[in-house]
């Protein structure tokens, strides 16, 4: 690790979860990750965070979804940003967005994740896991 990374590191807040891929589960990451950055101080950006990763984990109990497989929310603040990642066990299934009509039913959320968030993209790996993840820039 190089001595920036090592900064990087030793200024940022972590939160990490792991939760059951059940709608209770998605609903508890959206609940615990907003108390988390309420109790860091962070009010200001507790409604687009809360928004993003309710987004994040629906997508991952909906499409990202194995049987008897937990999916993970990692919130990481540093000083310029607060990164939401979420991870789930279906690396085959990447999110796409754009593709939405106004009579689609479904897949506005990542249109409002782009719209929230400075930028948003999807890593893969290891297999079979895929994390997809969300920056949003702090005041």
């Amino acid at each position: 690790m190089n001595p920036e990374t090592s900064q990087l590191m030793a200024t940022a807040r972590h939160f990490t979860l792991q939760l059951s891929s059940t709608p209770r589960g998605a609903r508890l990451a959206r609940l615990l990750a907003a108390e988390q950055l309420r109790c860091w101080g962070l009010d200001r950006v507790v409604e687009a965070t809360e928004q993003v990763v309710a987004e994040l984990a629906n997508n991952a109990v909906t499409h990202g979804h194995v049987p008897g497989r937990d999916f993970r929310v990692r919130v990481v603040v540093t000083g310029a940003a607060v990164r939401v990642e979420v991870t789930d066990t279906r690396g085959d299934r990447a999110p796409r967005s754009g593709e939405t009509t106004p009579d689609t039913e479904s897949g506005r959320g990542l249109l409002l994740v782009g719209a929230l968030a400075r930028a948003w993209g999807v890593r893969q790996g290891p297999a079979p896991q895929k994390t997809v993840w969300a920056e949003l820039p702090l005041p």
